[in-house]
């Protein structure tokens, strides 16, 4: 595969949920854009989608040359990609789907055109199996939604995925200001979903067990661990757990009491009745809100998270830059 041209124009096969966001991510970054989707309605969805995220982006700060008008819409999927120096794959999670899709794909794009997955769960393995010409240029670029706001990107290769291409996928998605991370292996689900997973297996278990409410379960992560986790990863907070003496001195004073409690989480099954549980709790908690009202909160905390990180992280990444020029 050669390094490929720059990428300026993305072909976006999807446009739901997330490729409508990413949409709206890639127009803010100053790039063009073709989307393709075949649902009713879908370029005028997608319109209104990128103009209500307009005004979040611009508070995060547009790049040169931003504009919802670098929008284009067909119908027609290989009109679409032809035009594309990088592809943003957001179909339907089942492979079938997928693998009849990128085997087209594979034959109608040039050889140094990325083709990128948000799938969430299929592996790329599976995915480019059907791929005859460049398999090796195929890719999980998966976002956490919505991803024109959260940064993290989840970049897994399959055994046919050669390394320039995960290196051009990283190098893409950083310089959009996103934060990378690559799995070394293929593992259902990925990293971040797996993490939640884990976690929601003991909220409904707790739930299920009469523990806690849903609103109280709800409250504990949200104004416990999860304005922390808001701020660094579990390992870095253990390091930080441990007082003067670190992780070290974490491990030493918690490894009994913290392995003890993993032999008595929690294994639920999510019977109808656990359903109804977890549903009933769940409306008494939102009460008179609506998922749009739900949404906006989400959008605007997130947003002065991000704002945050941004002014405490500039100062320590020259402060890292400098210490190594030194």
């Amino acid at each position: 595969m050669t390094t490929g041209k720059p990428v300026r124009r993305i072909a976006i096969i999807g446009t739901g949920a997330i490729g409508a966001s990413w949409t709206a991510l890639f127009l803010a970054k100053g790039l063009e854009v073709i989307a393709t989707d075949i649902a009713p309605d879908a370029e005028a969805s997608l319109r209104r989608f990128v103009q209500a995220a307009w005004p979040a982006l611009e508070r995060l700060g547009l790049s040169p040359g931003a504009s919802q008008s670098n929008l284009r819409f067909t119908a027609d999927m290989p009109t679409a990609v032809r035009a594309g120096d990088f592809v943003q794959e957001n179909g339907p999670e089942r492979i079938d789907f997928k693998r009849k899709l990128y085997r087209e794909l594979d034959e109608l794009l040039p050889p140094d055109v990325i083709i990128a997955s948000s799938s969430s769960g299929l592996t790329m393995s599976e995915i480019q199996s059907a791929c005859r010409l460049h398999p090796e240029r195929c890719v999980i670029g998966h976002p956490f939604n919505p991803p024109h706001l959260v940064p993290l990107v989840e970049i897994v290769g399959g055994t046919l995925t050669s390394e320039a291409t995960i290196q051009r996928a990283a190098a893409f998605y950083t310089a959009l200001g996103k934060q990378t991370v690559r799995l070394r292996k293929e593992v259902p689900g990925h990293v971040a979903n797996r993490l939640q997973a884990a976690l929601a297996r003991e909220v409904y278990y707790l739930v299920a067990e009469d523990v806690v409410s849903v609103a109280d379960v709800d409250k504990a992560l949200s104004w416990g661990p999860g304005l922390r986790w808001g701020i660094m990863g579990n390992v870095m907070l253990n390091h930080l757990g441990g007082g003067a003496g670190g992780i070290e001195h974490f491990f030493d004073q918690f490894t009994g009491p913290m392995t003890a409690w993993w032999k008595v989480l929690g294994s639920p099954e999510l019977t109808p009745e656990v359903r109804r549980k977890l549903i009933d709790g769940l409306h008494a908690e939102v009460g008179t809100r609506t998922v749009s009202d739900l949404e906006a909160q989400r959008d605007e905390i997130l947003l002065g998270l991000l704002e945050l990180r941004a002014r405490h992280e500039a100062p320590a990444a020259a402060s890292q830059k400098a210490d190594r020029a030194a």
